[in-house]
């Protein structure tokens, strides 16, 4: 069998070290630029909903938010239905790194997918969502502290 998702794991490792290195003058690292963009996209976001887009349990996004309001990048908002429910907001310095954050994106989809036709690009797209959803099946599987059986 090939072995898929090493490579997938290397593409996703490596890009993560290149985001670190350059996103470091920003003062964000280990990943926090990824919880950044996140709120950004998608301002008033709650914190559960973050840690599940992003696939990681919530004491991870807990702390990587907490680190992100120290260093003055996004806000706790009291919802204004349920005062129980914070929503996460990007501050103006959130806002202002969040276009960097954005073209290093869109320049890493650009090299990634270099000579490749628009119709691989949907192939690897497409086929990527369908890995994604087969992986998100066990995710919740054992998140929710059930085992896989293999």
């Amino acid at each position: 069998m090939k072995e898929i998702l090493r490579e997938i794991g290397i593409i996703a490792r490596a890009l993560d070290s290149i985001s670190n290195i350059e996103f470091k003058e920003y003062d964000l690292t280990k990943g926090q630029y990824l919880y950044l963009v996140r709120i950004c996209e998608n301002p008033g976001i709650i914190q559960e909903k973050l840690a599940e887009m992003i696939k990681v349990d919530r004491t991870t996004a807990a702390r990587a938010i907490q680190k992100l309001e120290i260093k003055g990048f996004v806000e706790k908002k009291d919802d204004t239905l349920n005062k129980k429910i914070k929503n996460l907001y990007p501050t103006d310095k959130g806002e202002r790194v969040y276009p960097f954050l954005k073209r290093e994106n869109d320049y890493s989809n650009r090299v990634a997918l270099e000579g490749l036709s628009a119709q691989e690009v949907e192939t690897i797209f497409n086929l990527l969502q369908r890995i994604r959803k087969n992986v998100e099946r066990d995710w919740e599987i054992v998140k929710k502290g059930n085992e896989r059986s293999y």
